[in-house]
C-alpha cells in the first residue's frame, strides 16, 4: 500500500482544551486519607509519642520489650537446661575438635615408638613387659632401631582404618576383637614424643572411644529392652533409673566394666572406662562418686600433656550424663593449674625446661583449660558463681580477695572469659588487682586487661564506677612500649570511653598512638586495631568535622595503609555522605584526598566485586554531595579535578555530568551569572560523556546536557549535543558487536525521548526543520539489531512529532524567553509544512510495510493497533487514512482474539471516525446541491 503525500493533512489540536476536558476533577481535603485509622484502632500510648501518627501497617516498636524479660539477664546463679547442655555438648565439641586440629597441624612427620606398633600394618605387637626388658638390655638398639617415622597423613589414615576394623568386628559380633583393638588405640595416647601431634592424636583416638561407647550403650540398652529371641520386654524411658533395668542387662554391663578394669596400663584403662561412662546408669543412679574416683585416678598419669588431655576427655564424657555435681571439674582445673605452675617455674623436666618447650607445653594445655572452664560455667545447675570462685581459690567472696598470691594468667584469662558480665562489672576492681598480681609466661598480661575491657563494654557501666577502673588500667597500659599491646587494650576500653563521653581518656589514647606509631610501619595486627579504633570514633561522633578536629586523628589515618586504610576511608565517606551537603572547604579537601587514596589503592578498571563497587559508589556520592554555594566557578573547577583524579570510575563520570548540568541550571536561574559559565559546563560535559563506556548511559547524559543547553539559550550547542546523541545511537551495533547485548527497549525509550524533546528545539533554517528526525529515520533503517516492533514504534514517534510541530501552538516550549519556538519561528512557512508532511509520509509508509515483516502473530496485531491509533490521533480523517486504518484493523483481527480489549476499543474509534467522515461528506453534498421548488412551501 502506497501512501499519497497530497492526501495527508495533519489534525488540528487544541492542547489546552484537551487537557481541561480529560483531566480528572480534584477536590481539596483537609485531613489525611489514612487519618481514619487513628480512630478505628485502639493504640497503646507506649507505642508512639503524643501527636505522632500511628501507621497500622507497622508493627509495634522493637524496643518495647517487657522489663521483666530483660532484667536479670546475667544472674549470678547459672541455670541451663539439660537439653541446652546436650546440644552444646555435640555442636560445641565438634567445633572445638576442628579448631584443635587446625591449631596444631604443624607436625608433618610422627615418630612411632614400640608401643605404637599397631600403626604399622602387619607389625607384631610386643607386650609391655618385653618392651621394658629390651629397653633395659639394649637401650641403644631400642633408641635407634625401634623408632620409625611416618607422615602425619599416614598416621591419620591408619587410625581411620583401625576405627573401621573395630566397627566391622562389632558387627560380626566379635566383641573381644573390638575391645582388644580399642585398647591398642587407647595406648597410643601414652606416646607424647611428638608434642604438636598429640592434640590431633587425641581427637582421632577419642573418636574411636566415642564410637565404642555408643556401641556398648546400644547393646546393653537392647539387652534391657529385648529378650534373647527378640521379644520386646519393655521400653526404657529417657529418664530411666537403675531399678528399671533387667538383671541380664546389668550383668552384661558389669561384665564390660570388669573387662576394662583388668587392663594393666592406667591411661588406656581410664579412657575406655570414660568411653562407656554413661553405661553406669544401668547399674547406679548417681555419678558423683565415679567421677571423683576417675578424677583421682588421672592424677596417676605422670606426663602433664597426657594427664591434661585425659581430664579434657573426662569433661567431654561427663556432658552426656544427667546433671551432676561439678566438683570433679573444679578439681581438674586445679590439677591443671598445678601442672602449669611446675612448667612455669621449670620444675617439670619430662619435656625439657627450655623457654621454647615451656611455651609449647602451655599452648598444648590451653585448650584443656578452655573447654573445662566452659563446662564449669555453662553446664551447671546448682552452683553459684561465688561458690565456684571460692573453690578455685580466687577469693573467699565476691568482695574480698584472698591476698596478693598470683594466679596463673592463662587460667585467669579463661575464667574471666566465662564469667557473667554482671559479676565482672561488680568485681572489676578486684579483677584488676588480680591481673596485676598474675604475670607469668603463660599468657601476655595485656590480653587479660583487654578481655576485662571487652567484658565491661558488654555490661551497663556507669561513669562514677568506671572512672576508678579506667584510672587503674590506664596507669598500666600507658606504660606499654609495644604498639600492638597498647592498641589492643585501648581498643577494648574505647567503647566505654566514647559511651560515657570521657574525652580526657580519648585524648590519652590518641596521644599514645601517635607517640608509638611515629616513624614506624604498622603491622597487619596493628592495622586491624587502628581500623577498629578509628571506626568506633567515627561511629560514635555525630559530626565528621568533630572527628577531624580531634588531635592526631588525621595523623593516625595517614599512618594506615592497605585494606584497613581502605575500610576506614569507606566509613569516612559513608558518614560524610549521610548527613546532607558538604560545604566546608577544609572538609571537602580532606575528603577529596581520602577519596583519591581509596581510588589509587583499588583497581577500578576491574569492577568485579562488591568492595570495588561500593567504593566507587561512595566516591561518586561524595562528589555529588559537595556544594560550594554561590561559588559556581570553584565547584566546576572541583569537578574538573575529580575527573582527573577518578577518571577510571564510570559511575563517577556520570555523577560529574549530572553535577555540571546542575551548575548550568543554577547559573541560568541566577541572573548575575554570565552565559559563558553555562558554555563551560556544556563543554565540560561534551568532553566527559564520550569517555563513558555504557552507550545507554552516554545517550541519557547527552539528552540531559541538551536540555540544560536549551534552558540556557544555547541553541547551537543543543543541536551539537543532539547530533552526538544520534551518533551514539549509530555506533551501538559497532560497539556492542551483537544484537543480544543491546537493550532495544532502552534505546526505543530514549529515541522517543529525543522526539519529545525536539518539540522544544528550534529548527535550523539552513539544515531544515526535519533534519534531526530524518537522521533518526535513517538510523532506524540502517541498524540491523533493531526489531520490527522497535522500528514501528520509532516511526510512530516521528509521525507524532511531525503532527505536533505542525500545530499553530505547540503544547510546550523551552523555559527561556530568548529561545524562539518552532510555531513562531516558521509560522506560515509553506516549506515547513511540506517538510513535515514529507517526513510523515515516509514514516507512515515504513509503518505499513514494517508490520508485515513481524513474525510473531500477537506482536504483529498489537503493532497494527498502535499504528492505527497513531494515524487517528495525528491526521485528519480522509478516504486514504480510513483505508489504511481498515487495512491495519484487518491485520489486527487476523492476529488477535475477537474479545481483545485493545482491538475492540480501536475498532470503535475507527468506526466513529469513518462515521464522522461520512456525515461530513453528506453535509458537504447537501450544501453543494441546488434548492428544490418545494423549498418555498410552508
Amino acid at each position: 500500500m502506497t501512501v499519497v503525500v497530497d492526501s495527508i493533512k495533519f489534525r488540528a489540536r487544541d492542547y489546552g482544551a484537551e487537557q481541561a476536558a480529560y483531566s480528572l476533577p480534584r477536590v481539596p481535603t483537609e485531613n489525611h486519607p489514612l487519618a481514619a485509622h487513628r480512630s478505628s484502632h485502639q493504640v497503646d500510648s507506649a507505642y508512639h509519642e503524643k501527636g505522632d501518627f500511628y501507621d497500622p501497617l507497622r508493627g509495634p516498636p522493637g524496643n518495647l520489650v517487657s522489663d521483666q524479660n530483660v532484667q536479670n539477664t546475667h544472674e549470678t546463679t547459672i541455670r541451663e537446661s539439660p537439653n541446652e547442655a546436650n546440644q552444646l555438648s555435640s555442636k560445641g565439641w565438634a567445633a572445638f575438635r576442628r579448631s584443635l586440629m587446625q591449631k596444631f597441624s604443624l607436625a608433618q612427620t610422627v615418630s612411632i615408638s614400640s608401643m605404637s606398633d599397631v600403626i604399622i600394618k602387619g607389625g607384631k605387637e610386643k607386650s609391655l613387659t618385653s618392651l621394658h626388658l629390651e629397653e633395659l638390655e639394649y637401650p641403644q638398639r631400642i633408641a635407634k632401631e625401634e623408632v620409625k617415622v611416618v607422615t602425619r597423613q599416614e598416621y591419620i589414615s591408619r587410625l581411620h582404618e583401625l576405627k573401621d576394623e573395630i566397627s566391622r568386628a562389632w558387627q560380626a559380633e566379635d566383641r573381644v576383637a573390638s575391645l582388644r583393638l580399642s585398647i591398642k588405640v587407647a595406648r597410643l595416647l601414652m606416646d607424647t614424643s611428638v608434642l604438636q601431634f598429640y592434640p590431633t592424636l587425641f581427637i582421632l583416638v577419642t573418636d574411636v572411644m566415642d564410637m565404642l561407647g555408643d556401641m556398648v550403650w546400644e547393646r546393653i540398652k537392647r539387652r534391657a529392652e529385648f529378650s534373647d529371641n527378640g521379644t520386646l520386654i519393655c521400653c526404657l524411658p529417657e529418664n530411666f533409673k537403675a531399678s528399671d533395668v533387667s538383671i541380664d542387662a546389668k550383668e552384661t554391663c558389669n561384665n564390660w566394666f570388669c573387662k576394662i578394669g583388668s587392663i594393666r596400663e592406667l591411661l588406656p584403662r581410664i579412657y575406655l572406662e570414660l568411653a562407656i561412662l554413661r553405661c553406669y546408669r544401668f547399674l547406679y543412679d548417681g555419678y558423683t562418686d565415679t567421677l571423683q574416683r576417675l578424677t583421682m585416678m588421672i592424677r596417676g598419669v605422670a606426663d602433664p600433656i597426657a594427664s591434661a588431655y585425659c581430664r579434657l576427655y573426662l569433661a567431654h564424657c561427663a556432658l552426656r550424663l544427667p546433671p551432676c555435681d561439678i566438683g570433679f571439674l573444679i578439681i581438674s582445673i586445679k590439677d591443671i593449674t598445678t601442672l602449669l605452675t611446675r612448667i612455669i617455674t621449670g620444675n617439670q623436666s619430662s619435656h625439657g625446661n627450655s623457654s621454647e618447650n615451656r611455651k609449647l607445653l602451655i599452648a598444648l594445655l590451653e585448650p584443656t583449660i578452655e573447654w573445662i572452664t566452659k563446662c564449669i560455667f555453662k553446664h551447671t545447675f546448682q552452683w553459684k558463681v561465688n561458690d565456684i570462685l571460692v573453690e578455685l581459690g580466687l577469693w573467699t567472696n565476691l568482695s574480698k580477695m584472698t591476698g596478693n598470691v598470683p594466679f596463673i594468667s592463662i587460667v585467669l584469662y579463661h575464667l574471666l572469659k566465662e564469667l557473667p558480665d554482671e559479676v565482672v562489672y561488680s568485681n572489676a576492681l578486684e579483677i584488676v588487682h588480680l591481673i596485676e598480681c598474675s604475670k607469668d609466661i603463660s599468657i601476655d598480661q595485656y590480653l587479660n586487661y583487654r578481655l576485662l575491657g571487652l567484658k565491661l563494654c558488654e555490661s551497663k557501666a556507669q561513669l562514677d564506677s568506671v572512672s576508678a577502673i579506667l584510672d587503674k588500667v590506664f596507669q598500666v597500659f600507658t606504660r606499654y612500649d609495644d604498639l600492638n599491646e597498647y592498641l589492643k587494650v585501648a581498643d577494648a576500653y574505647l567503647d566505654i570511653v566514647l559511651q560515657l563521653q570521657m574525652g580526657n581518656y580519648l585524648a590519652i589514647i590518641l596521644d599514645g598512638i601517635s607517640l608509638r606509631a611515629s616513624n614506624k610501619k604498622a603491622t597487619e595486627n596493628e592495622m586491624e586495631s587502628l581500623q577498629s579504633i578509628l571506626i568506633k570514633i567515627l561511629t560514635h561522633l555525630s559530626d565528621l568535622e568533630e572527628a577531624f578536629a580531634l588531635n592526631h586523628f588525621v595523623e593516625i589515618l595517614d599512618i594506615m595503609h592497605g585494606i584497613s586504610r581502605n575500610i576506614v576511608n569507606m566509613h569516612i565517606l559513608t558518614k560524610a555522605t549521610r548527613n546532607g551537603c558538604i560545604r566546608d572547604p577544609v572538609t571537602i579537601q580532606l575528603l577529596f584526598e581520602i577519596s583519591r587514596a581509596l581510588h589509587d589503592s583499588i583497581d577500578f578498571r576491574s569492577m568485579k566485586d562488591d568492595v570495588h563497587q561500593q567504593s566507587a559508589h561512595l566516591i561518586s556520592r561524595f562528589v555529588q554531595m559537595v556544594d560550594f554555594g554561590d561559588d559556581l566557578e570553584s565547584h566546576l573547577t572541583f569537578l574538573v579535578e575529580c575527573r582527573t583524579a577518578f577518571g577510571s570510575i564510570n559511575e563517577l563520570k556520570e555523577t560529574l555530568v549530572h553535577s555540571s548540568n546542575y551548575l548550568a541550571i543554577k547559573a541560568v536561574k541566577d541572573a548575575s551569572k554570565i552565559l559563558g559559565f553555562v558554555r563551560s559546563c556544556i563543554a565540560f560535559n561534551e568532553v566527559t560523556i564520550p569517555s563513558i563506556s555504557a552507550p545507554i548511559a552516554r545517550l541519557n547524559l547527552f539528552l540531559e546536557t541538551a536540555e540544560a543547553a536549551l534552558l540556557g539559550g544555547l541553541v547551537s550547542h543543543t543541536h551539537g549535543v543532539i547530533d552526538s546523541a544520534i551518533s551514539t545511537l549509530q555506533s551501538l551495533e559497532l560497539a556492542d558487536g551483537s544484537r543480544s547485548t543491546i537493550d532495544a527497549g532502552g534505546v526505543l525509550s530514549l529515541t522517543r525521548k529525543i522526539c519529545s524533546f525536539l518539540v522544544m528545539v528550534p529548527g535550523n533554517p539552513e539544515e531544515g526543520i526535519a533534519y534531526i528526525p530524518r537522521n533518526i529515520l535513517s538510523l532506524v533503517n540502517s541498524q540491523s539489531w533493531m526489531t520490527p516492533a522497535s522500528r514501528i514504534k520509532t516511526f510512530c514517534a516521528i509521525v507524532s512529532l511531525s503532527a505536533t510541530l505542525s500545530q499553530n501552538k505547540l503544547p510546550y516550549c523551552a523555559c527561556n524567553r530568548e529561545v524562539v519556538s518552532n510555531d513562531q519561528l516558521f509560522f506560515g512557512e509553506p516549506s515547513y509544512s511540506q517538510e513535515l508532511v514529507s517526513i510523515s509520509s515516509f514514516a507512515l509508509q515504513n509503518v505499513v510495510d514494517g508490520i508485515q515483516q513481524e513474525s510473531s502473530t500477537a506482536a504483529r496485531g498489537n503493532m497494527a493497533l498502535e499504528a492505527c491509533n497513531c494515524i487517528i490521533s495525528s491526521f485528519e480523517a480522509s478516504d486514504e487514512m480510513s483505508l489504511i486504518c481498515k487495512k491495519l484493523i484487518e491485520i489486527a483481527k487476523s492476529c488477535l482474539h475477537a474479545n481483545d480489549k485493545y482491538l475492540r476499543s480501536t475498532v470503535n474509534l475507527v468506526d466513529k471516525q469513518i462515521s464522522a467522515l461520512t456525515k461530513d461528506v453528506a453535509a458537504a453534498f447537501v450544501q453543494d446541491t441546488p434548492h428544490s421548488g418545494f423549498q418555498g412551501l410552508k
